[in-house]
């Protein structure tokens, strides 16, 4: 998204919500970087969260198998192998 898209729609969400113009430009950044994560990056992420919860490897690699293909912009269909080697190399 460009500079001018993004201020265009900080601009949009502080006339359309009750988001000062900073806290919307806050949200913006953040959704960006949710959108521009990579496939590695997430599943990483995911794979951290999900251990501080408590699970176990078994049930975060399919729950991340599935999380996968709910994604807004789905990444091809990865294995449990290739999840495990995007985390432990």
């Amino acid at each position: 998204m460009s500079d001018f898209e993004a201020t265009d729609l900080i601009k949009h969400l502080g006339r359309n919500t009750v988001l000062s113009e900073q806290q919307a430009s806050q949200v913006v950044a953040e959704v960006l970087a949710y959108f521009n994560e990579d496939t590695e990056s997430f599943i990483r992420r995911r794979h951290r969260e999900m251990q501080q919860q408590g699970y176990s490897n078994t049930e975060i690699f399919t729950a991340i198998q599935g999380e996968l293909r709910s994604r807004l912009f789905p990444a091809a269909s990865i294995s449990e192998r290739q999840i495990r080697r995007m985390i432990y190399g």
